[in-house]
C-alpha cells in the first residue's frame, strides 16, 4: 500500500507545473566554495535541474591542479556507482520490450551463473540482485585487485564467493550482482552493455561526450584528473582506474551538463522533451524502495531523515521532510552524487575529482536547503566534526596495532620458501617473489611489500613510484599456513570484512633446472619390490608408478619437485652413502626408493 501511494503521489506531483526558482547564486557560490575549502577538494562541478530546466550549473576549483586548469560544467569525471541506475534502467526497457520480469531468476537468462550454494541458485531473483539483498557481501577486492576484461570469467567467480547471511535478510552492497544485470541485457539484446548504454541513453539524451571506459575518456578534451587527499593535508594525483569487466557496476564518465539530461527524464515521466527514453511505468516503479538499509534513523542530528532504503539503484529516504532518491559513486580519484526529489521536481548532480570525498553529499544537501527553503545546516561545521572523529579513530588504531604486535619473533621458514603463486577461485592469483632480501606480492594491478609483523604474519605496505610507503600498513595482513609436510601451503587474507579470512592455496614457484641435471635423475628406482620409473617427456621429468597414471614432476629447487595433481606430495633426489635415491614425501610419511 505504501509503495502504491508513493507512486500515485509521484504522478500527481509530476503533472504539476513548477515555477522556476530564483536562486541567490552569490550565496550559493559562497557556501559551495566554503565546502570546497573545508574538504580540501581540488575541483568539482555541479548542476541543478528543476522540472525540465537547468537552473544552476558551474565548476569550482581545478580539473588539473598541476597546470591550474579550471573545472566547468562540461568537465568529464568518472561517476563510479552512479552508473548503476543506468544498468537497472536498461532492465526496465527490457521489461517493456523483451518480457523480462524483475521477479525472474537471473539463471533464466544466464544459465551459466552459479552461486555458492543451492539456496542461492534456486531462490535469488533479479530484484534481489538489484536491491543488494542476496546475502552476498561485497567481495570487491576480487574485481579490484584481480581485474579482467572478460565479463564471463569474472562472473564465474561468484560460484566461489561465500554469503554472510540469508537471502533477503539484510541489505549489503554487491557490485558483482550489477555485472550480472549488465550481462542479462547483453543476452537479451545481442549487444554489449556498453553499446546498450550508448544507444539507449547517451544518444537520445544528447550525452555526446559521455563514455563508458577510461580509454574513451582520456581521448576527450576537458577531462579531470583524479586526486587523493593524503594525511588530510596534501592532494596527489591518482592514476585512472579501468574497472574493465565490472563496467555495468560503475564505468560511466560524464559531465554535470550531460548528467542533467539524465535527471530530467526522472523528473518528467521518462521523457526528454518529446522523446520517451525510459518507459513511464518503469519510472513510476523505480522511485519506490525495495529494502531497508540499516536502522531507522542514520544520524541523530537529523531525526527526520529516516527509513533509509534502497530501490532500483537509488537510495531512498526522507530529507527534512522531502522524499529523496540519490546514489553516490567512488572510484580512484573521483567521487559523485546524483540525486532527485520527485515530489519537488528537483534534481542535483555533483561530480568531483577527490578520492572517497564527502563533498558531493555536502554540496547536494546545502543546495537542497537553499532551493527548498529548508532550515539551514552548517555543513562545514558538520564535516569538521566528522573528520576530527575519523582522525582520532585512526590514531587509536595505530596505537592498538603497535601494542598487539608480538616482539622478537621470526618467520618459521626462510623467506624464499614463501614464494610462489597463491590462488582463490573466487578472486584470482597473486605471486610472491623474493627480491632484495625481501618478500613482494604482485597482484594483477598492485604490488605490495610484505613487512614481517610477528610469527608467520606479514603486513602489506603500498608501493608508490617504486618506493615502499612505510605509513600504509594496517589494512591487509598475510597469514601464512604450514602443511603437515612442513611446507608453506597457503596464505589467509582478510579481504572481505563480513567473512573469515580467505585462503589462497600456494603453488611453489617453478625452479629453473638445467636439462642436464634433470636427465641425471632419469632411471629406475626400487621401492619395496616395485620398480618406479623416472623419465623425460616433453622436456619435463615424469614419474611412473605401476597401476597409476604418469605424474609430471615440477621442480621447486635443484633436486626437489612437487607432484603435479597431488597436493602435499613431493619428490626429492639425493645421494646417501654413494647411493642415489628418490624420496617420496607424502602426508603419511617419507619413503626412499633406491636407484638401480
Amino acid at each position: 500500500m505504501r509503495s502504491t501511494l508513493i507512486a500515485i503521489l509521484f504522478f500527481i506531483t509530476g503533472s504539476l507545473t513548477y515555477a522556476q526558482t530564483k536562486l541567490n547564486t552569490t550565496t550559493i557560490d559562497t557556501k559551495l566554495k566554503a565546502l570546497q575549502e573545508a574538504t580540501q577538494t581540488v575541483g568539482f562541478s555541479v548542476a541543478v535541474v528543476q522540472g525540465d530546466q537547468v537552473i544552476y550549473s558551474k565548476g569550482f576549483g581545478y580539473r588539473d591542479l598541476e597546470n591550474k586548469i579550471e573545472a566547468d560544467e562540461n568537465t568529464l569525471y568518472a561517476i563510479g556507482s552512479s552508473s548503476k541506475a543506468f544498468t537497472v534502467a536498461l532492465l526496465g526497457i527490457m521489461e517493456e520490450e523483451k518480457g523480462l520480469k524483475f521477479t525472474d531468476s537471473p539463471k533464466k537468462y544466464l544459465p551459466e551463473l552459479e552461486f555458492y550454494n543451492e539456496e542461492l541458485n534456486n531462490q535469488v531473483t533479479i530484484l534481489d540482485m538489484i536491491s543488494h539483498r542476496t546475502g552476498l557481501p561485497r567481495h570487491d577486492l576480487s574485481w579490484y585487485l584481480f581485474p579482467t576484461a572478460d565479463k564471463d570469467s569474472l562472473l564465474a567467480r561468484v560460484k566461489y564467493q561465500e554469503p554472510f547471511t540469508g537471502i533477503r535478510k539484510q541489505w549489503y552492497y554487491n557490485n558483482f550482482m550489477y555485472l550480472a544485470q549488465g550481462l542479462i541485457t547483453e543476452k537479451l539484446t545481442g549487444k554489449s552493455w556498453e553499446d546498450n548504454i550508448r544507444e539507449r541513453f547517451f544518444k537520445p539524451l544528447n550525452m555526446t561526450r559521455s563514455n563508458v571506459s577510461i580509454s574513451e575518456m582520456v581521448a576527450q578534451p576537458n577531462i579531470s584528473k583524479g586526486y587523493s587527499l593524503e594525511d588530510f593535508t596534501t592532494n596527489k594525483a591518482m592514476p585512472y582506474y579501468d574497472i574493465a569487466a565490472i563496467s555495468p557496476a560503475g564505468s560511466i564518465n560524464s559531465s554535470v551538463k550531460e548528467m542533467s539530461n539524465w535527471l530530467k527524464i526522472w523528473l518528467n515521466k521518462g521523457k526528454l522533451g518529446d522523446t520517451q527514453v525510459l518507459p513511464e511505468a518503469y519510472v513510476a516503479k523505480a522511485v519506490n524502495p525495495l529494502m531497508l538499509v540499516g536502522g531507522g534513523i542514520a544520524d541523530k542530528k537529523f531525526p527526520d531523515q529516516h527509513l533509509n532504503s534502497y530501490g532500483y539503484a537509488w537510495f531512498n529516504s526522507s530529507y527534512k521532510g522531502h522524499y529523496r532518491l540519490e546514489h553516490g559513486g567512488n572510484i580512484d580519484g573521483f567521487s559523485a552524487n546524483v540525486a532527485f526529489f520527485p515530489t519537488d521536481s528537483l534534481g542535483i548532480v555533483v561530480l568531483t575529482n577527490q578520492n572517497g570525498s564527502a563533498l558531493p553529499g555536502l554540496v547536494r544537501d546545502a543546495l537542497a536547503d537553499e532551493i527548498l527553503g529548508l532550515e539551514k545546516t552548517d555543513w562545514v561545521s558538520y564535516y569538521s566534526e566528522k573528520i576530527n572523529k575519523i582522525k582520532e579513530q585512526q590514531e587509536k588504531a595505530k596505537a592498538e596495532k603497535k601494542s598487539s604486535t608480538v616482539p622478537n619473533t621470526a618467520p618459521s621458514h626462510t623467506l624464499v620458501e614463501y614464494t610462489g603463486k597463491y590462488n582463490h577461485p573466487g578472486y584470482g592469483t597473486f605471486t610472491i617473489e623474493y627480491k632484495n632480501d625481501s618478500l613482494w606480492a604482485q597482484f594483477v594491478r598492485e604490488r605490495v611489500y610484505l613487512n614481517h609483523l610477528h610469527y608467520d604474519i606479514f603486513e602489506a605496505l603500498t608501493v608508490k613510484d617504486n618506493k615502499v610507503d612505510t605509513t600504509s600498513g594496517g589494512g591487509l595482513n598475510f597469514n601464512f599456513r604450514t602443511s603437515d609436510l612442513g611446507d608453506i601451503e597457503a596464505a589467509s587474507l582478510k579481504l572481505e570484512p563480513t567473512l573469515d579470512p580467505l585462503t589462497f592455496k600456494r603453488t611453489p614457484a617453478e625452479a629453473n633446472v638445467s636439462t642436464e641435471t634433470l636427465e641425471s635423475y632419469v632411471g629406475t628406482y626400487a621401492l619395496g619390490g616395485t620398480d618406479l620409473k623416472v623419465f623425460m617427456k616433453k622436456d619435463k621429468l615424469t614419474l611412473f608408478v605401476p597401476g597409476q597414471p604418469e605424474y609430471t614432476l615440477t621442480p621447486t629447487g635443484e633436486n626437489e619437485f612437487m607432484v603435479k595433481g597431488l597436493t602435499g606430495y613431493k619428490v626429492r633426489f639425493e645421494k646417501k652413502d654413494n647411493t642415489s635415491q628418490m624420496l617420496l614425501i607424502q602426508p603419511n610419511g617419507t619413503f626412499p626408493a633406491i636407484k638401480k
